[in-house]
């Protein structure tokens, strides 16, 4: 077996078994890339004759192209699931990368913007629009006039990112059966996320009257410009809305809302820090959030502590 044979099977099995998205599949297939071609240089054909040797040669290569530790840890992340892969596989005897180590990445806090900013967000998102009284029946223009059907689907989307803290490619990923019946008394939206793993996230009384201002007032405008789709979120063409299209519609809206550096995540760190500064459990959070360890939740801890602190030493009178 190639080593380029080898690449390929792993990634079917990533996509069919595994169940990962097109776009992580692809992310493995680009940083495998790189790996495929020091192989060739080196003139590996034969997966089964890697060594260790091998994968040093590709570290190091990676290191010429002076990339992030972040980039680096991504890229031999990959190369060790490919040799897990050819062990689990019977393909090779051992794994030769198993002794490489991703470089140590700076601890990074989440972006969040404060709650007024994500206030103002919203409400410029639905400026052309009737919040109404959360019934769903308010889609009008303030002035009367039509509104534009893209504006309620701008609005519905923020609303979701933020009531939900799901990741952009779950919602835009929504399709019209996911939302709840208008008369439910707890309205749950069910979002798949990353390994096929769904999860019942509540929405609030904002956020369940954006949505059905959209699909009432909104959504049939924009599905008559395409050929039919049960996605909830349509582009101008009528089509499943794309996450750079969404991408350009979180930009749009925090220019306008004057936020600097927005960005689709920024909304998911934002539900997540909220709710924690308000009170929530850091278990119930990580269930709302999908994250498969709690310890992944726990850094928005190290945010409300900030907060905590910034607070304490604006406000208590021996604090400096």
């Amino acid at each position: 077996m190639t080593p380029q044979q080898a690449v390929e099977r792993l990634l079917r099995q990533l996509a069919i078994e595994r169940g990962l998205s097109k776009h992580t599949v692809a992310a493995y297939r680009r940083d495998l890339a790189g790996y495929l071609e020091v192989l060739e240089a080196r003139g590996v054909t034969d997966a089964s004759a890697i060594t260790g040797e091998d994968v040093a040669a590709f570290r190091a290569a990676l290191a010429d192209r002076a990339l992030a530790a972040s980039s680096v840890a991504r890229h031999l992340s990959a190369v060790k699931a490919l040799h897990r892969w050819l062990v689990d596989e019977r393909v090779a005897a051992e794994d030769v990368a198993r002794d490489q180590r991703p470089p140590k990445l700076p601890q990074r806090l989440p972006k969040a913007i404060s709650v007024s900013q994500m206030q103002r967000l919203l409400e410029v998102a639905g400026a052309d629009v009737d919040p109404g009284d959360g019934s769903g029946d308010g889609s009008a223009a303030s002035d009367g006039a039509a509104v534009d059907p893209a504006r309620l689907r701008d609005r519905a989307l923020l609303e979701l990112l933020y009531a939900t803290g799901a990741r952009v490619s779950e919602v835009i990923a929504l399709d019209v059966d996911a939302v709840p019946p208008a008369d439910a008394e707890h309205p749950l939206i069910r979002v798949t996320g990353k390994g096929a793993k769904q999860r019942l996230v509540p929405i609030g009384s904002y956020a369940r009257a954006a949505l059905d201002a959209w699909l009432v007032r909104g959504r049939a405008a924009l599905a008559a410009n395409g050929r039919g789709t049960p996605a909830l979120l349509l582009g101008v063409r009528g089509g499943r809305l794309s996450r750079q299209a969404a991408w350009e519609i979180i930009q749009r809206v925090a220019e306008e809302a004057g936020v600097p550096g927005v960005s689709p995540h920024t909304f998911r760190h934002s539900f997540a820090t909220h709710l924690l500064e308000g009170g929530a459990d850091v278990r119930v959070v990580q269930e709302l959030l999908g994250h498969a360890s709690v310890a992944t939740t726990q850094i928005y801890t190290h945010v409300t502590a900030d907060t905590l602190r910034d607070m304490y030493t604006v406000a208590h009178p021996r604090a400096r």
